[in-house]
Parts: C-alpha cells; structure tokens; sequence
C-alpha cells in the first residue's frame, strides 16, 4: 500500500483527484488543488491564519472537538513544506 500523502500547506490527505497544478499545467507533487493553482497558493495565510481556516473544516469531517484538532493541527501543520521556514 501506498504511504499517505498530505497537502504540504493545509495537511489535507491528497488523492490523485485533488492535487493542485504548477504554472506548466502540470500537476504538483505537494499541494491540493484547494491550496495551489497554476504555481500559486490561493491563499494569502500565515501559518496561523491556516491553523485556524483548517480548524471547523476538521472538526466537521471527523469525531474530534475543537481543542483537540487545534492542538493535532499546531504540531503538525509547523511540520509541512510551506510552513517550515516560518
């Protein structure tokens, strides 16, 4: 079985389906197509201002409150590829 993949900026799980593209049209290795389009990010966010955007998403599609979510989602968000040099 294939290791999961995550979005590197939003920790989505990303499928073949969701992957954003590069400014080629091709599509990217890192991102989902919610957080990457043509080479870009979508989104103008801090990191926290990410944290806080994925929060309600999360609690909303799966069995987590929200202080649970934010607490998983401040330690491993920092760990994705966009945020790291933060």
């Amino acid at each position: 079985m294939e290791e999961q993949k995550y979005c590197q900026s939003c920790g989505m799980p990303i499928t073949e389906d969701i992957l954003g593209t590069e400014k080629d049209g091709s599509t990217s290795e890192d991102y989902c197509k919610f957080c990457y389009k043509k080479g870009e990010f979508l989104q103008d966010f801090t990191m926290a201002e990410m944290i806080e955007f994925c929060i309600p998403l999360v609690v909303a599609n799966s069995d987590m409150d929200e202080q649970s979510v934010s607490i998983m989602l401040n330690k491993f968000i920092p760990q994705l590829k966009r945020w790291k040099k933060e």
